[in-house]
């Protein structure tokens, strides 16, 4: 799902990163429950999306050796270290929140001496949970998600309960671009039912994937008016599961 030159797109279109092999791949298992495929069906799914056996099979060699997927006696199946992927993209779509009752989770990262790839790799983690950075290593968001912050997170930082003098809609306008959020939201909307071919859906929903693993998911009172994120996972939700289905014809066919 990921392209380093995108191109530019027509005004009023949403911004689609092209899909490789690997990025199809990866999006079908992503969304399967167990991540695992038959080599026989998954070949039949790519056809779908224009791409032929001998690109499968050298998408698949590779990701086999970087350590993407898993072969087993059936198929391929996706490697322990893109299910903690597989599960963060659920959450997305299926977040775990309660009522908020004003405390905000605050993480400020006290480890010194680091390189920057580690710099990197914490901030991706703590981005990853859904904080936000206020300034250099102090981030923090509402603590109304359903999720225990990582005890790892220990040994680089220390953890608490924040409650910011700052009214909260408005340091959480200043966390998160809100707006922009719901205007890139809303424009994948807007393409929903605009896109028939295959290729041409998974590439919005890939969109629509990354779309929502940036939303903040904040308590409704912090968020603008309209505010898009519940339509946008509905129709994503709509869209996983036809291709489940369409997964399950093909296993269950054969």
């Amino acid at each position: 799902m990921r392209s380093d030159d995108p191109a530019e797109p027509a005004p009023g279109e949403p911004r689609l990163r092209p899909l490789s092999a690997r990025s199809v791949v990866l999006s079908l298992l992503l969304g399967a429950h167990p991540p695992e495929l038959p080599a026989r069906e998954l070949g039949r799914l790519m056809e779908g999306f224009g791409l032929g056996g001998s690109t499968l099979r050298a998408a698949l060699s590779r990701m086999v050796a970087a350590g993407d997927l898993r072969r087993t006696d059936t198929g391929y199946r996706l490697s322990d270290r893109l299910l903690e992927r597989q599960r963060r993209q659920d959450e997305s779509v299926r977040p775990r929140t309660r009522a908020w009752n004003g405390d905000w989770e605050l993480v400020v990262v006290t480890a010194t001496g680091r390189g920057p790839a580690e710099r990197a790799e914490l901030r991706t983690r703590l981005a990853g949970l859904r904080l936000a950075e206020l300034r250099e290593g102090v981030w923090l968001r509402p603590a109304n998600l359903e999720r225990p912050l990582p005890a790892a997170l220990d040994e680089v930082a220390e953890r608490g309960t924040a409650h910011p003098a700052r009214p909260a809609a408005e340091l959480a306008a200043r966390l998160w671009p809100l707006d922009a959020w719901s205007d890139e939201a809303r424009e994948l909307l807007g393409h929903v039912g605009r896109t028939g071919h295959p290729a041409e859906r998974l590439t919005l929903f890939a969109a629509v994937v990354r779309q929502l693993l940036a939303d903040p998911v904040l308590p409704p009172s912090l968020l603008p008016a309209g505010w898009p994120g519940d339509a946008l996972r509905a129709a994503y939700a709509d869209y996983r599961r036809g291709l489940e289905g369409e997964v399950r014809a093909l296993v269950g066919g054969t």
